[in-house]
């Protein structure tokens, strides 16, 4: 099953159509209940796990997958030891250290964003875009580290402070391209940037369903033909590049969801970055626990080392 940009479509009609879907609809949350008590159980069970999940995380990864306990179980068991096998990215890592300061005040993703509330067809938006535009103050691997830090932090909080209990149905990610140069490009790590896009492809808990470059320089062309290599033909589809204004962007994201400076009312770009910086001061302590994330494998299995990715 893709995990990449599917949707569940709705279907109205006649009120013993909608009285038929409650009742279908009340059978499904009784089997989402069940299904994720099951998912728990096999979790603490499975020794190519960490020994824990929070239950939120694990309602993303069962959600992600259509309710299919089979390719849920598959896209945990990827996550974690995609994880794993890269844990300067994912496990060692602490959102009070020296990397994250420089990152969060300077550098490269210096504003990672989670925008409020979701869209009309259910969406959590996020923003990426510098706040200093000197190269040299670009620290790749370090900047990612902190992307996937937001990240996790984010599974864990509700998608819609009105509506907690309803979680995004996918992901819509905004790269601002203002300011950037060849110098940054430049200063990319080969291997961070594989993890990274590989990670966002094979095990990331949510679907992609757009991802949108907006304030894209004129040697566009340039910066696609270094990254296209990572990226799938799928993934590739998704990406929308507005080269003339930021106006086509309000075709695709509510204009109130983004911040005061693109022309929404969200707030503006320092508040919300405030918000996210306590929300991982917050979660520290749950994005620093090895019980999480670390997966205590023995050396050998039946004999032979035991790896998920050769």
């Amino acid at each position: 099953m893709s995990r990449i940009s599917g949707k569940e479509t709705n279907v109205g009609g006649t009120e013993e159509q909608l009285q038929r879907e409650s009742i279908a609809a009340e059978q499904l949350q009784r089997k989402r209940e069940r299904d994720l008590k099951e998912l728990l159980v096999w979790f603490q069970q499975n020794d190519k796990l960490p020994k824990e999940i929070e239950p939120l995380l694990l309602r993303r990864f069962y959600q992600c997958m259509f309710g299919d306990l089979a390719e849920t179980q598959n896209l945990i068991e990827v996550n974690y030891a995609l994880r794993n096998k890269h844990p300067h990215l994912f496990i060692k890592r602490d959102p009070l250290d020296a990397d994250s300061k420089r990152t969060f005040d300077y550098a490269f993703f210096s504003n990672i964003l989670p925008l409020p509330g979701i869209t009309p067809d259910k969406c959590k938006v996020s923003l990426y875009c510098f706040r200093e535009f000197e190269a040299t103050k670009m620290h790749h691997t370090e900047d990612t580290r902190a992307f996937f830090m937001v990240s996790d932090c984010r599974f864990v909080m509700p998608d819609d402070a009105k509506n907690p209990d309803v979680l995004s149905e996918g992901e819509v990610q905004i790269f601002d391209m203002k300011g950037t140069t060849m110098r940054h490009i430049s200063r990319l790590t080969i291997s961070t940037l594989r993890a990274y896009i590989k990670f966002l492809q094979l095990a990331y808990p949510v679907r992609l369903r757009a991802i949108h470059m907006i304030n894209c320089p004129s040697y566009l062309d340039r910066i696609v033909s270094v990254v296209k290599p990572f990226i799938s033909e799928e993934v590739f589809k998704l990406i929308r590049f507005h080269t003339v204004s930021i106006e086509t962007l309000y075709e695709f994201v509510p204009r109130e969801m983004l911040p005061e400076e693109y022309g929404g009312n969200a707030g503006s770009l320092e508040t919300l970055r405030t918000q996210t910086q306590k929300s991982l001061v917050d979660h520290r302590d749950y994005l620093m626990d090895p019980e999480h994330w670390v997966v205590e494998k023995p050396e050998k299995r039946n004999g032979n080392s035991w790896r998920f990715f050769k």
